[in-house]
């Protein structure tokens, strides 16, 4: 079920990621990914003791924002865009991976 959560996670920190106040990028989901991420695998090792196994959520997350990276028939991409927003979707893997990276390595 967490793997499940960091894919839901995934989705929509993706979709929230073009967030804007005004004309001004305001990508907060790299941030709530990162802390919601490392919330969920903070749980699973509340539940187990193998940090391959709590690490799960975070794996589904990351498996998810790669698909979600890939583009569709016809063209089609979630993630776009110009100027600071062309490196949005290196941010979101960046910041939603380094917190829960650091509770699983904190547990070691």
């Amino acid at each position: 079920m967490l793997a499940l959560d960091g894919v839901l996670t995934a989705l929509v920190s993706a979709f929230f990621l073009p967030l804007r106040i005004g004309a001004v990028p305001f990508p907060i989901t790299v941030v709530v990914s990162g802390a919601v991420n490392a919330a969920l695998v903070w749980v699973a090792l509340q539940w187990t003791s193998s940090p391959r196994l709590a690490a799960a959520p975070m794996w589904a997350w990351l498996a998810t924002v790669l698909g979600l990276a890939l583009g569709g028939p016809g063209g089609d991409v979630v993630f776009d865009g110009a100027g600071v927003m062309a490196y949005a979707v290196l941010l979101l893997i960046v910041g939603g991976l380094l917190p829960p990276a650091a509770v699983l390595r904190r547990h070691l």
